[in-house]
Formats: structure tokens, sequence, C-alpha cells
């Protein structure tokens, strides 16, 4: 072999070890680009969930001011209501709330009398998912969180503005009176007279 084949041989060889180079640099290169991409993509995420969380924070805010709003539009006329359907409530308590072992159970409205009480969830939107909150959460261990109430009849109730789901016929089908309003009363039950509460 030659010395311009061996010269040849050491072009060839260098060459091709300068486009590896080249590859591995332009490699590289895209990765860093890459990089920066995702990491400028999860900036604006993370801008963007703030933001999110901001809005959120506010409808809830704002729910919760609407809720408070219908408690007080219910309040003056629902105990007369009850007491047309043969419950003599009297005393009416606005956000009651007991803590027992971590857990918490609150009640937006609590109408007493002498046997019975009614504790009403108040809603601005109604929805199938808040009649079985108020059950399992507030009705059903209401007795454990509220021992002076042991020896009274518990029923349930929501109030609602709008309603979805049909969850004012879920409600009635579950054992709980349906609150709403109307121009009369301010706030009427929609429960027919064959309705029978349940008892917690």
């Amino acid at each position: 072999m030659n010395s311009d084949m061996i010269e040849q041989g050491f072009q060839r060889v260098w060459q091709m070890f300068q486009e590896t180079d080249r590859k591995s640099k332009e490699t590289d290169r895209q990765f860093k680009e890459t990089d920066r991409k995702i990491e400028e993509l999860g900036r604006i995420l993370k801008e963007n969930m703030k933001e999110s969380d901001k809005y959120f924070r506010k409808v809830r805010e704002s729910d919760r001011n609407w809720e408070k709003l219908v408690e007080a539009l219910i309040r003056p006329s629902v105990s007369e209501q009850f007491q047309k359907r043969g419950i003599s409530v009297g005393g009416s308590g606005q956000r009651e709330e007991r803590k027992r072992g971590g857990e918490t159970v609150e009640t937006d409205i609590l109408l007493t009398d002498a046997d019975s009480l009614v504790a009403v969830e108040v809603k601005t939107t109604l929805g199938v998912q808040d009649v079985d909150e108020h059950i399992e959460n507030h009705l059903k261990p209401f007795k454990k969180f509220f021992p002076e109430y042991k020896d009274k009849k518990v029923y349930g109730a929501v109030a609602y503005i709008h309603v979805e789901e049909n969850a004012d016929r879920y409600a009635y089908k579950n054992g709980l009176f349906v609150l709403t309003f109307s121009g009369k009363d301010t706030v009427k039950i929609k429960n027919d007279r064959k309705f029978v509460p349940k008892e917690w």
C-alpha cells in the first residue's frame, strides 16, 4: 500500500469523524432547543394555572356569597311553609357547624321545634351531587355531631334558585323536601301532599 492510498484513507476517516462531530453538535443543539421549549411551555402552563386558580377562587367566593343571599331570603318564610305541612318548626339557626374527630358537619339553615327539625342545604344551582352530599355528609351523621337532637325526628331539605339534572325530582325521591322561590311566599315547598319525608 503506497503513501497516497494511506493518505486518502486517513482523509476519508477524518471526514467521517468531522461529519459525526457535526451531527453530534447539531443533535446536542436540538436537544437544548427542545429543553428550552419544554421549559418555556412549563412556565406558560404554570402562569395559566395561577390565573385559573384565581378565577375559580373568585367563582367559589361568588357562589358562597350568592348562597348566603339565598339563605337570607329563605329564612323569613321557610318556617311558615313547614308549619303548613304539619311540621311546627319555630326556631331557626343559620350556618350550624360541628367538628368531631377531624370531621365537620355543617347545615346552612336548621329549623327546630319540640320533637323534630329540618336541616336545609342551600344552593344557587342544585345538582344531583349536591343532593348526595347533603344526604351522606350532613343528614346521615347528623345525630352523631348534634347529640342534643338525638330524640328528635330529623328531616332534610334542599333549597335553590336554579336546578340541573332534575335534581329536584332526585331529592324528592330520596325523601327530601324541595324548596324554591315563588312570588307570593318568597319560598315554597314543591313537594306534593302525597310526599312522605324520610327521617334520618
